[in-house]
């Protein structure tokens, strides 16, 4: 996996600040987390960032890089730190949780082992890169995202493999999903038009302007013309997308 221990911090604290913001947990996905969990009295939340999807009812170590990200998380015991090398003993936590954060780690097969070193279950929320169709912001507008997410995300059978997952859960994003994350806007095209917007997603984030505002443009002008109607209205009578999300689930 492309990266180091340093570029997760650095990215994150370079797009932190607005973070919370933009990224409100959605109340669907946070209960098929917490389903996943099961009874898990103790948690570790690696790649934590200010906290989403975090169980409330029991207690919870939030673990991250950044330290612009930790100041957002509003948890009692929270730790700097990276997922190749946790801190704690063997099986401290009955349960330990990943959301959108494995393609960030610099050395994904050691962070997943020491997941499953330090917790008897597993539950992560990735996204597939094998997944079609594509989104269509970085499918027809911003291809430079489809190289970079390709890139950077692990096969999902590669990651099932490494913990030993039991269970692939699939998420079918809602339309009014709350959580800014790149596929959130599948069906309000106008909101990839907005800077604040993009700059919550680490892949619009970590890309030059050169490779983003022109298909930008170019949106807004489809948007204004009609022409992104006449190829995505279609999705504007969909409750919710399938664009591959996926919870998977060990131990």
């Amino acid at each position: 996996m492309p990266g180091t221990h340093d570029e997760p911090p650095a990215l994150y604290d370079q797009i932190g600040l607005g973070y919370a913001a933009q990224r409100r947990p959605d109340p669907r996905l946070a209960t098929m987390i917490h389903e996943a969990l099961g009874d898990a009295e103790t948690v570790l939340n690696v790649g934590a960032g200010a906290g989403s999807y975090e169980p409330t009812d029991r207690p919870v170590v939030a673990l991250d890089p950044s330290r612009v990200m930790l100041a957002q998380h509003r948890g009692r015991r929270r730790i700097q730190g990276v997922a190749e090398d946790l801190p704690f003993d063997d099986a401290s936590f009955d349960a330990a949780m990943a959301v959108l954060t494995v393609h960030h780690w610099g050395d994904l097969n050691r962070g997943l082992a020491e997941l499953r070193r330090v917790s008897r279950r597993q539950v992560i929320f990735t996204w597939d890169p094998d997944h079609r169709p594509k989104l269509w912001i970085a499918h027809d507008y911003v291809p430079a995202i489809d190289s970079m997410e390709t890139g950077r995300f692990a096969s999902l059978s590669d990651i099932a493999q490494a913990i030993d997952a039991h269970t692939v859960l699939n998420f079918e994003i809602p339309h009014d999903f709350t959580d800014g994350f790149q596929g959130a806007f599948w069906r309000r095209p106008e909101m990839y038009l907005d800077p604040a917007i993009r700059s919550a997603s680490s892949t619009f984030a970590s890309l030059p302007p050169a490779l983003i505002e022109p298909g930008i443009e170019r949106l807004r002008a489809d948007l204004q013309s009609g022409v992104w109607n006449s190829r995505y209205g279609y999705l504007l009578t969909k409750e919710s997308a399938d664009y591959g999300h996926r919870i998977l689930v060990a131990g």
